[in-house]
């Protein structure tokens, strides 16, 4: 029995690969159509036909069509009739537009004012096959199809509307990307298994969607086996696979984070209330998502390690060099400003910051601005050490630093409070941003809304963090994501980072030259905001010269201070752009 459903299975497989569907050539003359309403005799819209003229509306129905002075400027013939409405083919008499008409009549349907909208011609085709000409079991209105141009790939779906003896009317429901009507030579009449074969994803699969499903894994792999930010990683993973699926034409717009714009034809982000993806991703584009998790890393961070050593906050700004460097780079290169400092930001290693100044400045670039960030953060521990082991000697590695002094209650609560003050009047766009992440420790510090601070930095971060990475990582489309120019821009966000962590061990190496108690300046490197990883870093490499060399929470300091710092350029930027 399984040999024969087997059989079965490959046999329809094989019959609907090997059946094409009748073809028919394809015209778009311009015709103009209307959509026909409910209506009454005495012209007020009505919620149903009156039962006679529901009757009588059928295929073939004609009447008149009026302009402003009432003078008959044509007529017009139902073609496909509904249960709510009709359509309705108008044939204007010379000098005469559809734009014209205000008033339509149907004497025999005995409605003397039909409420109607008029419809895009361009969705409306000739077929130039009737029912003399195919078989009327196969071309029939509610008949479906795909369109094909030239080189016989599809180019949208149809339906058949109307049936006459030598031509037929058909109704593009879907249009492919970057296909026009001047590119759609023929049509072809699917039977249900045709269209079940067209929709399966694996027809639809390209070497570049293969591409990106298998960086989704890698993703997930480096997440999980390798422990590289596996909050971000495995949720951006596994969103590249969900984005990477091959979606039919004829739920495409249904489900994915993208749609084809009606005018352009090109992929846009999905603005319709269909597509859940679509919903989620509105959270990124405007600019949501990252400050409600800026208010959990506020909830979750200790300032301590900053305030009981003030010069820490020099290396976190002097960390952000890479950010303007990159910007000036990708202007040389021929970005826009906008999109130059959307690339920029990827120096500070922040990923939310990088996604809200993107979605500000850029909405087109969040996809590969995000992935871009996210990675470099998750590539902290390989990327860093070599750069730092480069600009320092050993016996700059071999350097101890004083403990910090012990921070007062008093200081912590009252920083939040100044720090937003202050950072905010320097940099306003990012009060978003700052803003959140002052008020998130504030809640760590009074001591008086534990809850808050709990929910904040658990429950609504982690949720914020799922969604996040998941549909950043679902934007990732491979006929969207996989361009030259995204490969510029992990190029560029990859000098940015570099040049981030040089500049802050550079800038460490400076100020040695003026203190008296120096600094190590493995510690700069961790002014980039990848908290806590490059902390983390420098303590491993300062760990690797001397066992006894622990830089944890002294390089805390400029790490905390990157967080601000990043998030301060960002607003720099906004406020310019």
């Amino acid at each position: 029995m399984r040999r024969i459903a087997v059989l079965m299975i490959a046999w329809i497989l094989l019959a609907g690969w090997a059946w094409a569907g009748p073809t028919f050539g394809v015209s778009f003359p311009d015709t103009p159509y209307a959509t026909l309403f409910h209506g009454t005799r005495h012209g007020f819209s009505a919620p149903e036909w009156d039962l006679k003229a529901k009757q009588q509306v059928q295929p073939g129905t004609s009447g008149i069509l009026f302009d402003r002075d009432n003078r008959a400027i044509g007529r017009f013939e139902v073609v496909l009739a509904g249960t709510d409405s009709c359509t309705a083919r108008l044939d204007m008499a010379p000098g005469h537009f559809a734009a014209d008409v205000t008033r339509i009549a149907s004497p025999a349907a005995r409605m003397d004012n039909v409420l109607f909208a008029l419809d895009d011609p361009t969705h409306y085709f000739r077929i130039d096959k009737g029912w003399r000409d195919m078989s009327a079991a196969v071309l029939k209105p509610g008949a479906k199809g795909q369109l094909l141009d030239r080189q016989g790939r599809q180019a949208g779906l149809f339906r058949v509307i109307a049936v006459a003896e030598h031509h037929s009317i058909g109704l593009v429901t879907n249009i492919a990307q970057g296909v026009f009507n001047r590119d759609i030579h023929t049509g072809e009449i699917q039977n249900y298994v045709d269209q079940i074969l067209t929709g399966l994803g694996v027809v639809n699969l390209s070497y570049l969607n293969l591409i990106m499903l298998v960086i989704g894994c890698l993703f997930i792999y480096l997440g999980i086996a390798k422990e590289y930010e596996p909050l971000l990683l495995v949720p951006i993973g596994f969103g590249i696979l969900v984005g990477n699926i091959p979606l039919p034409l004829q739920i495409f717009d249904a489900i994915s984070i993208y749609m084809i714009d009606p005018l352009t034809h090109e992929y846009v982000f999905n603005t319709t209330t269909n597509s859940v993806l679509g919903m989620i991703y509105f959270g990124v584009r405007a600019g949501i998502f990252p400050p409600l998790i800026f208010l959990g890393i506020g909830a979750l961070t200790d300032f301590s390690a900053m305030l009981s050593n003030p010069k820490g906050v020099l290396l976190g700004a002097a960390a952000q060099i890479g950010i303007f460097t990159t910007f000036l780079g990708a202007l040389a290169l021929g970005f826009s400003a906008n999109d130059a400092a959307s690339i920029g930001i990827i120096g500070g290693a922040d990923g939310p910051t990088a996604i809200f100044l993107a979605s500000r400045l850029s909405p087109n670039l969040i996809g590969p601005i995000a992935i871009a960030a996210y990675s470099y953060m998750a590539m902290v521990p390989i990327i860093q050490p070599p750069i730092m082991k480069l600009l320092t000697t050993k016996k700059e590695r071999l350097i101890r630093m004083k403990p910090g002094r012990k921070v007062s209650k008093t200081e912590k609560i009252l920083f939040p409070i100044a720090g937003m003050i202050v950072t905010c009047l320097v940099a306003p766009g990012g009060l978003p941003l700052l803003g959140m992440l002052f008020f998130g420790n504030l809640l760590k510090e009074s001591g008086v809304t534990g809850r808050l601070s709990k929910t904040a930095s658990s429950a609504l971060l982690d949720i914020c963090t799922i969604l996040l990475g998941l549909v950043v990582g679902a934007s990732t489309s491979a006929q969207v994501f996989l361009t030259p120019r995204s490969v510029l821009i992990f190029a560029l966000g990859c000098f940015a980072f570099a040049t981030a962590s040089a500049g802050g061990v550079l800038f460490a190496k400076f100020m040695n030259l003026f203190l008296k108690d120096k600094i190590n300046p493995l510690i700069g490197s961790a002014g980039v905001s990848a908290v806590p990883d490059s902390a983390r870093v420098s303590e491993l490499v300062g760990l690797a010269e001397d066992p006894n060399n622990h830089l944890l929470m002294h390089a805390m300091g400029p790490n905390v201070a990157g967080v601000i710092g990043s998030a301060i350029a960002a607003g720099i930027f906004l406020g310019i752009f």
